[in-house]
């Protein structure tokens, strides 16, 4: 984690801090991405103050130095928020669908480590990671502000146009994921706690995949729009089992969980379980209305311009546009493809992917 710790080069000490001590001021914006699973730097400045932000991330990125101090310093703030974690109901829930969707994969493993993988790494891993890992191929770099083009492309140049990593390695292709041949549940005990929690779900489309749209739009359906779509009202409005529900589609680089979360009383486990389920299978079944599907894609239409309002917000779009080559006229063909997305591909994709009878099931509680 580079934006954790001073990172010295010669006699020069930078810290990120320095960076967030100018976001409240306005002018550019840059955003970071390298690789396809990625490690991202973002920072904000007065136009004039872009070279503090390209100096700062071409030191980091090429010249860490991972003293031994704030390697320990880091150590013990993960260590801790794993601590935090084991007793958090919530998130053992989210873990344990993970464990059970994705068995045989990298995506079993929290990106956060386990307490044993934190106290094994060492400052030497960390440099050898760096070496194989960190490097020029595969970067995006997006500057959005009060600068022109070319003065932008100068600058980077200035900074990283020299930078070469013959050692860097490509990320590999991920593993097919395998799906679950039948319903499986694991549950986690936390004692001492009043207030369980359930995930159920499935391994969803990736953000490549053509069907995702539909997916999204499904799920907004399902979980989201509203008073948290179809779940908040049936398992939380009408049925007064859950202190919230809802449902969550996840899919990026490779294909996320697909799936519904709810906080409910220790007493009402079996019963929410049953009554998402039906749900789940309902969804799959049964065509969503004219209504429901019209509302969410004017939902998805409007919150297109919103998201765009600031520096920060056109950055992420486009940094989105490089990591899933959605090209370059895709947000004006946003509203079409949208609208695009009929009834019968919102109930055939979640069959696809919500089979009933093949769902993880992670319950975290007392």
């Amino acid at each position: 984690n580079f934006t954790s710790a001073a990172l010295m080069r010669g006699t020069q000490r930078h810290n990120f801090q320095e960076i967030y001590d100018l976001l409240e001021s306005n002018g550019a914006s840059l955003g970071f991405d390298c690789g396809t699973h990625s490690t991202s730097f973002g920072g904000k400045a007065l136009a004039e103050d872009l070279d503090l932000l390209l100096s700062l991330i071409a030191e980091t990125l090429r010249f860490p130095v991972f003293p031994p101090e704030h390697v320990e310093r880091l150590r013990t703030q993960l260590l801790t928020s794993l601590a935090i974690r084991a007793q958090d109901t919530a998130e053992m829930a989210i873990l344990t669908l993970d464990q059970i969707l994705y068995a045989n994969h990298p995506y079993r493993n929290p990106e956060d480590g386990y307490p044993e993988t934190v106290q094994a790494i060492n400052r030497q891993d960390l440099l050898a990671c760096h070496q194989i890992g960190y490097g020029p191929r595969g970067m995006t770099i997006v500057i959005v502000g009060a600068i022109e083009p070319q003065q932008a492309l100068d600058k980077v140049a200035q900074f990283l146009g020299d930078w070469q990593n013959p050692q860097q390695i490509l990320e590999p292709e991920l593993p097919a994921t395998q799906p679950l041949e039948k319903t499986t549940l694991n549950k986690v005990d936390i004692p001492g706690k009043f207030q369980a929690d359930i995930v159920i779900g499935a391994v969803g489309p990736s953000r490549f995949s053509s069907d995702y749209m539909a997916a999204a739009i499904g799920n907004n359906i399902l979980g989201q729009f509203g008073m948290m779509g179809r779940i908040g009202e049936v398992v939380r409005e009408q049925a007064g089992l859950a202190y919230y529900a809802h449902s969550n589609l996840s899919g990026g680089i490779g294909p996320g969980p697909w799936s519904i979360s709810a906080g409910v009383d220790p007493a009402n486990i079996d019963k929410t379980v049953a009554l998402i389920t039906q749900e789940i299978k309902k969804f799959g079944e049964t065509p969503v209305s004219q209504q429901e599907l019209s509302d969410t894609q004017a939902n998805f239409i409007g919150q297109l311009p919103l998201s765009m309002e600031s520096n920060g917000g056109v950055a992420s779009a486009l940094i989105n546009l490089e990591r899933y080559r959605l090209g370059l006229d895709y947000y004006q063909k946003f509203p079409d493809i949208v609208k695009a997305i009929t009834i019968e591909d919102v109930q055939q994709t979640a069959a696809r992917y919500l089979i009933p009878d093949r769902l993880g099931i992670a319950i975290a509680s007392p």
